[in-house]
C-alpha cells in the first residue's frame, strides 16, 4: 500500500502591533511665534446678558392699598386751589390726579398722615354740589395729629376759619374745629388722657362749659 504524504499547512506571517501615534509636544507659548500664540488662545464665548425677571403683578385686594374702609370724599368748588390749601394746612401728599374738562379736577387722591382722602371739582349738572352751593355742610372730617395747637394754628394761617378755639375737652382730647376755605369743617384733636365713659360723664357733669363752634 502506498504511503500517505502529509500535506503541510502554511503558517500566516504574525501581524505587526499596531503603533500609537506618539502624543504632540505642546510648545510653550515663550517658544511660538505671535501668530501661533494668537491661534493657540481659545476662543472667548460672548456671554448673554442675563434677562430680566418679568415684573410681578401686585397682589389684588378687595381693599386698595394705602386705603382703609371709610375714606372721606369731598366735593369743593375750585379743587386745585382745595388741593395746595390741604398741602399747606395738613401736611398732605398728593397721591393721584385725573384733569377733567374747562381745567378743572375730576378726580384726586390725597395722602394726610396714615390716611386718604379724595377730592373733586362740583359738577351741579350731575348733581355734585360744594358747600358753596349748598350754603354750608353737615359734615365734619375729624384728624388725631401730634400736636393739635400746631395743626390747627397752621390751618387757620393757611386760610381757614376758626370756630371752636384749641381748647381740653372732658372726654380726653385737646380739640378745636375749623372750616376751610372751601367750606368744609375739620375738627382737629390729640388725646391728653385715657378715659373711661364713667369718668367721662363725671367730667362732663361738672366741667364748666366750653365754648361751642360759631358755625355762621
Amino acid at each position: 500500500m502506498a504511503a500517505k504524504t502529509k500535506s503541510k499547512t502554511k503558517k500566516k506571517p504574525a501581524a505587526k502591533p499596531k503603533l500609537k501615534p506618539a502624543p504632540a509636544k505642546k510648545m510653550s507659548p515663550a517658544k511660538m511665534s505671535p501668530a501661533a500664540r494668537v491661534k493657540a488662545k481659545p476662543a472667548k464665548s460672548k456671554a448673554k446678558p442675563a434677562a430680566k425677571p418679568a415684573a410681578k403683578k401686585p397682589k389684588l385686594s378687595a381693599i386698595p392699598a394705602g386705603f382703609t374702609t371709610v375714606t372721606p370724599h369731598l366735593t369743593i368748588r375750585g379743587c386745585a386751589q382745595a388741593i395746595e390749601y390741604y398741602k399747606k394746612a395738613f401736611g398732605a401728599k398728593e397721591v393721584t390726579q385725573m384733569p377733567g374738562p374747562g381745567g378743572l379736577v375730576m378726580h384726586c387722591t390725597l395722602q394726610i398722615g396714615d390716611a386718604r382722602i379724595m377730592l373733586n371739582d362740583e359738577f351741579p349738572e350731575m348733581g355734585g354740589k360744594s358747600p358753596t352751593s349748598l350754603n354750608g355742610s353737615p359734615v365734619t372730617v375729624h384728624l388725631y395729629v401730634e400736636d393739635a395747637d400746631a395743626v390747627f394754628g397752621q390751618a387757620v394761617r393757611a386760610g381757614g376759619r376758626e370756630v371752636m378755639p384749641i381748647q381740653d375737652t372732658f372726654w380726653g382730647d385737646r380739640y378745636g374745629v375749623i372750616v376751610d376755605p372751601f367750606g368744609h369743617i375739620w375738627s382737629i384733636a390729640t388725646q391728653i388722657a385715657i378715659l373711661t365713659p364713667d369718668e367721662i360723664q363725671e367730667k362732663m357733669m361738672s366741667a364748666a362749659p366750653f365754648d361751642e363752634p360759631a358755625m355762621s
